[in-house]
């Protein structure tokens, strides 16, 4: 693909996407006529560009979804369910045409618009339902004479005219220009050529409606000498390949390590005592580090806002997802969305798409009833998904919620234990119970359907928040409905920590969990055979870093209060301070609770143990039956 043709596809793809959204805007609001002329003005602009590139079958489709759009601003043809579809449908066309071109499809290989996608846009044009007979026999061949126009806008290189017709265009010679050998069709007399566009120009004034105009390939909308004259607008971004963003982050993040060492090492050299010309390099060198710090500090920060998006860009997607979905389920469901411009780094938000996906679809499935289950159990008809993103101090927040069901922690046990996933005798809370819908092969359903049964969607949410460093929790309650949420880093290389240590072990813990740290006394008071310790007058757990990992016991004598779904105190051997780290991920070795690895300022490799493991109370998840 070459860089113009590649520009093109990516401005025109953020196009498309920003054309669900406003379509299904639309749709709960007819009357707003900032949309419409927003949605008109897409697919103009994909319909240029298209033009340009030589993309025949996007013009088509973009010309005649704009012609809709013209009509519907103009009042020609009302805002009809029908005039909605049939725009959703030429989006996804529009959608599928663009995707093909990004995965490497030659622009001459690309489909051409279907038959049925024009039948229905002519027919919401002139404001018919989706069976509507054809239109007249009149403008059929209107529309049949000016289809090779709409050709005409292809073409690019410029062809020599032989026989202009009355406005001037070479009608033959410019359809000859675009259409492969052999296709060609003979020049006709000139009488002939400046007689054709005398048909095509009579067309508008025996239309009934402005929509049901042929195009003569000329634009004539809102055309202001102003406007056309206008100065180009400064470009004020630029595509950068991602693959360099990252590369420019990890000398970032190393220049930082290095100065931060390089600080330590002075600070252990100014412990030593110098004398005139020494004493004098020595404080310019500290100056020269110090600066040099600030700067390479300054330089990490600008480089992580590179790669900061918000989580809009993910969750403009989803609204025709569970419009379409909930429409096949025969389920009456609205999703809202809140906080779609909080930021976070480009691999979560590129990462979370089929995460989300999952969720949505196994809360359309299983957690929001039908209308008449929601009506027979005194609820509105209509059910409510809500995905809401925030910022929380070092972690952003996203919440998957719905109003449906429930879940039962009864029956999910015992669904596992018949699927074999856990034993009999497992004793498991109602926390545990939840998180066994993330066990590989779970699911409440006896039959697999389209949507859901398989038991691999939640599976592959939990692997996914994980890898990013990420922890997902579940609530929920019967008859009143489910919430997912998801604590994930906002950056993913550099994660404030705190230091601590314990049998020996240099140790890092996410700072986004740790509340305070207290002291432990020599003896604990016990619940069912478990130390407990009073903080702030209410009892938590005292749970062992050293044995939740595995490591040789060790006197602890420091806790930290760990901001868990179910808080407790983590015992360790000390505290050693704080750092923001360059967090490098294990991919040789797995080790339950490590997520990665770092190097201190003093140049130690310190372990970094994972959010999801604390989140959890420093246990890993539900286990298989032996």
């Amino acid at each position: 693909m070459d860089d113009m043709l590649k520009d093109f596809v990516v401005e025109a793809m953020d196009l498309a996407v920003n054309v669900e959204e406003h379509l299904l805007r639309l749709e709960r609001d007819p009357d707003n006529k900032e949309t419409l002329n927003a949605v008109f003005r897409s697919f103009h602009t994909i319909k240029g560009g298209a033009g340009f590139m030589g993309l025949p079958a996007l013009v088509a489709a973009c010309h005649l979804t704009e012609n809709l759009f013209d009509a519907l601003r103009t009042g020609a043809a009302p805002v009809t369910p029908i005039a909605i579809e049939a725009a959703l449908q030429a989006s996804g066309f529009v959608a599928d045409q663009l995707t093909e071109l990004a995965n490497g499809a030659a622009p001459e290989s690309l489909p051409a618009m279907p038959e049925e996608l024009e039948h229905i846009l002519t027919n919401a044009i002139e404001g018919k339902g989706m069976d509507a007979p054809a239109p007249a026999p009149a403008a059929a061949v209107v529309a049949q004479a000016a289809a090779p126009v709409a050709e005409v806008l292809v073409a690019a290189p410029a062809a020599a005219v032989s026989s202009a017709g009355a406005d001037g265009l070479d009608w033959e010679g410019m359809y000859n220009a675009v259409v492969p050998a052999g296709s060609q069709v003979a020049a006709a007399p000139a009488s002939a050529v400046a007689a054709a566009p005398a048909v095509v120009a009579a067309a508008p004034a025996t239309a009934t409606k402005p929509a049901a105009k042929a195009w003569d390939g000329a634009e004539r909308r809102d055309e202001r000498p102003e406007v056309r004259h206008a100065a180009p607008v400064k470009e004020d971004s630029i595509r950068v390949d991602a693959v360099k963003l990252d590369a420019l982050l990890e000398v970032a993040g190393e220049s930082v390590q290095a100065a931060n060492q390089a600080a330590v090492l002075l600070e252990r050299l100014l412990q030593f005592k110098f004398e005139g010309q020494a004493a004098t390099l020595m404080a310019t060198l500290a100056e020269t580090l110090e600066r040099a710090s600030r700067y390479s500090t300054e330089l990490q920060r600008a480089t992580l806002a590179t790669r900061m998006q918000p989580v809009g860009r993910l969750f403009q997607k989803f609204p025709r997802l569970v419009r379409e979905l909930a429409k096949d389920l025969g389920k009456d469901v609205e999703l809202t969305i809140e906080g779609a411009e909080t930021e976070v780094d480009r691999v979560v938000v590129d990462s979370l798409y089929d995460p989300l996906v999952h969720m949505l679809r196994n809360s359309l499935d299983h957690g929001v009833e039908s209308p008449e289950a929601r009506l027979a159990a005194g609820k509105p008809a209509k059910s409510y998904i809500s995905l809401k993103a925030w910022q929380e101090a070092n972690s952003v927040m996203i919440v998957l919620q719905d109003d449906g069901k429930g879940m039962d922690p009864a029956f999910l046990r015992s669904k596992a234990q018949q699927k074999g996933l856990i034993s009999e005798n497992a004793q498991l809370s109602n926390d545990e119970c939840f998180q066994l819908v993330f066990l590989p092969g779970f699911s409440t359903k006896e039959v697999a359907s389209s949507v859901s049964g398989r038991g691999v969607g939640m599976d592959v949410v939990k692997t996914a928040v994980e890898k990013n460093r990420g922890a997902i929790h579940i609530e929920s309650t019967l008859g009143k409905g489910t919430k997912f949420a998801i604590r994930l880093p906002i950056e993913l290389s550099i994660v404030p920590t705190m230091l601590v240590s314990t049998s020996g072990a240099a140790l890092a813990l996410p700072m986004a969990v740790v509340q305070r740290v207290v002291e432990l006394p020599e003896t604990f008071m016990e619940v069912g055979g478990a130390p407990v310790l009073k903080d702030q007058g209410r009892p938590l757990p005292v749970r062992s870093l050293a044995g939740a990992l595995g490591y040789e016991s060790c006197s602890e004598r420091v806790g930290i209060v760990v901001a868990a779904p179910q808080p407790y105190i983590l015992a360790v051997a000390a505290v050693d301070g704080t750092a923001d780290l360059v967090i490098k991920p294990m991919t040789a070795i797995t080790v339950e609770g490590i997520t990665g690895t770092a190097r201190s300022a003093e140049g130690e490799l310190v372990l970094v143990v994972g959010l999801s493991f604390l989140m959890d109370g420093c246990r890993g998840s539900v286990r298989l039956a032996a």
